[in-house]
């Protein structure tokens, strides 16, 4: 070797040291990609001291590692900026395109691998420990190379359901704070600086997403700022309220009976609005009938008007007048939750509970039951209350109700309660897993379809995906699926894709039967189900049995018809199945995937598909073009 090639090598080794360093250096990572570029990170600063030992060495390297070590270079300059996204990128735009980002780092590490290959380390003048840590680390990159990052499905549906509602459930926006890390008032200004940097980076909105980027940091930024205010205000709280004369009361905010300012606003069955202990005097009195309207009552039970008492407060506040109390039984919910004082009516949950229970009345059970399932749907803390005042083994209870109505209730308030994390447990633990599954075959179809939503709910815990399967809720899950309204077939759906996460619930779907309905949803553009039908189809093609249960349902035009039509995603999974399929190695599939045209529709999603796509298309033609050779 020359004198200037002897010099290009130990240039390349040096910068090939110094981005090490560079990336060995990055700040630790503060996204929902954490684990992807801990991971990254973590196995570069491992190949160190390669580097270290080589810029000490005389020896002469061959044509093949400097190539490698040339593609080595190149792809640890890719990864420098893959890694700077990540700190200096959006974070909701990280996990709005999750997908993207996933595929970038498994870009990086295949390229990484691949440099590695050409690197012939066991020739090198390297240290025997050196040369074993390489080689560990080559081979933890090249398991990543193959490895199917799990997504992390509690984000991505707090993401959807932040992205529809209007008012969130605070849980909900809590837990994005968090998983994003856009914990203080700081985060957001910084994250609202890189919404704005990458709009005009790419000048645009970035793929049409900027509404809705912006639309979750409004809300994450209002829950920030909420839980500044609620902590810098308790001092404040506690000095008194200016006095001023006495201003005029709204009539909107007298109770109409004792026409005084409501300090608990509630709403009766009639929707009128009475201060709580009025009206319930009047109904302990014997009373049945609304004060002010003079209908008859169909329950008696009381729903806090939330959103009166708020304008209250604020009346109160702009007014100088004292605010309204808390009451001793809101208190109490203070206790339970750490001192945190939580915004439910506690008075009116225990009144439920105890209609509840009372098993002589299943007309107060079902009017019950109903209350409780509209308070859990309205605000995390009403959840929290109501599984502290013992809900949930009652609405359990209820679930085997002859009374179809009691049932549904029961079932949906079970469901609105399980979006609280901890009352998942407790939800379990009642075991009403049986139970919910025998909602899911026998109920109506609301609650049918309200059980496989909490079938959902309650699989985001891993543990639960072994124990729901388990119960037999797989195949009422497919039945629903086949005869269920629209939305009874998209919570059908849902539930499936993610109980086949687990492995042992992959082949409880496929003898159940799933493939044969999944395929006509897939071949029916019309059915609104193609997205969902490939999403499970790619997950079972990846099980021995599945495969051969999708082989057997003639999918090769259909598949190859998606590849050349489909969205993004459908052609990325319909291309990860046909794979799947044809790696089976019958050679009649691979003749019909040419017949049909696959080759042309495949050379297409080389040039324009996602990474994962091309991978699965690069793979697939060469399987195709073996069998014309």
């Amino acid at each position: 070797m020359d004198s200037s090639s002897e010099d290009s090598k130990d240039e390349l080794i040096k910068r090939i040291a110094a981005d090490i360093i560079d990336i060995s250096g990055f700040p630790e990572c503060r996204s929902c990609s954490r684990r992807l570029y801990n991971d990254l990170v973590r196995r570069v600063k491992l190949l160190s001291p390669l580097f270290e030992e080589l810029m000490d060495s005389d020896q002469d390297l061959g044509d093949e590692e400097i190539q490698g070590l040339e593609c080595l270079r190149d792809t640890l300059n890719s990864t420098k900026d893959l890694l700077r996204s990540i700190n200096d990128g959006s974070k909701l735009f990280q996990a709005l395109q999750i997908e993207r980002v996933v595929d970038e780092f498994h870009n990086v590490t295949t390229r990484i691998e691949e440099a590695l290959t050409h690197i012939l380390y066991d020739r090198l003048d390297i240290s025997e420990e050196v040369r074993e840590q390489v080689e560990l680390v080559h081979a933890q990159f090249k398991r990543a190379k193959g490895a199917m990052d799990t997504p992390d499905l509690q984000l991505a549906m707090d993401l959807k359901i932040a992205g529809k509602e209007t008012d969130s459930d605070s849980a909900v926006v809590r837990r994005l704070s968090e998983k994003l890390y856009l914990k203080t008032i700081n985060d957001v200004k910084r994250e609202s600086l890189a919404i704005h940097d990458l709009v005009i980076s790419s000048g645009g909105a970035p793929e049409q997403s900027l509404e809705m980027m912006s639309f979750l940091l409004k809300k994450i930024k209002d829950y920030v700022v909420g839980r500044a205010s609620n902590s810098n205000s308790m001092e404040g709280d506690e000095k008194g309220v200016i006095k001023h004369r006495s201003p005029i009361i709204p009539d909107d905010f007298r109770c109409p009976i004792s026409l005084e300012l409501m300090k608990d606003p509630v709403i009766v069955s009639t929707g009128q609005t009475y201060e709580r202990s009025c009206i319930q005097k009047w109904l302990d009195a014997g009373h049945k009938t609304c004060p002010k309207t003079q209908q008859t009552l169909l329950h008696t039970a009381l729903t806090p008007n939330y959103v009166l008492k708020s304008l209250i407060s604020l009346w109160c506040e702009s007014n100088g007048v004292e605010l309204p109390k808390n009451s001793n039984n809101q208190g109490s919910c203070a206790k339970k939750s750490g001192g945190r004082g939580l915004d439910c009516d506690r008075g009116a949950i225990d009144v439920l509970i105890h209609k509840l229970a009372d098993n002589s009345n299943p007309e107060q059970q079902r009017a019950a039951a109903g209350e409780l399932r509209l308070l859990a749907k309205r605000n995390a803390d009403n959840r929290v209350c109501i599984a502290d005042a013992g809900a949930i083994p009652l609405l359990v209870e209820l679930l085997a109700s002859p009374d179809s109505r009691t049932q549904e209730h029961s079932v949906t308030a079970l469901l609105n309660l399980s979006i609280n994390d901890a009352n998942k447990g407790a939800i379990v633990n009642s075991g009403a897993i049986s139970d919910i599954v025998d909602v899911l075959k026998k109920g109506s179809m609301e609650a049918r379809e309200n059980a496989a939503a909490t079938l959902f709910s309650l699989s985001v815990v891993d543990e639960n995906k072994v124990a729901i399967g388990a119960a037999g809720a797989i195949p009422a899950l497919i039945e629903l699926l086949c005869e269920g309204t629209p939305r009874g077939k998209k919570d059908a759906a849902t539930a499936i894709f993610n109980l086949s996460i687990y492995q042992g619930n992959k082949v409880r779907a496929v003898r159940a039967g799933i493939v044969v309905p999944l395929m006509g949803l897939l071949k029916d553009a019309g059915s609104g189900m193609v997205d969902e039908a490939l999403a499970i189809l790619a997950i079972l093609a990846n099980h021995q049995e599945g495969k051969s249960a999708i082989s057997q349902a003639e999918p090769i035009g259909v598949l190859v018809e998606v590849i050349r039509t489909g969205s993004p995603r459908n052609r990325e999974n319909a291309a990860a199945i046909l794979w799947s399929l044809l790696c089976m190695g019958d050679e009649s599939c691979l003749v019909e995937a040419r017949d049909v045209g696959a080759e042309e529709a495949l050379k297409e999603l080389c040039e324009n598909g996602t990474d994962r796509a091309k991978r699965k298309a690069v793979s697939i033609l060469e399987l195709i073009l073996r069998v014309v050779d």
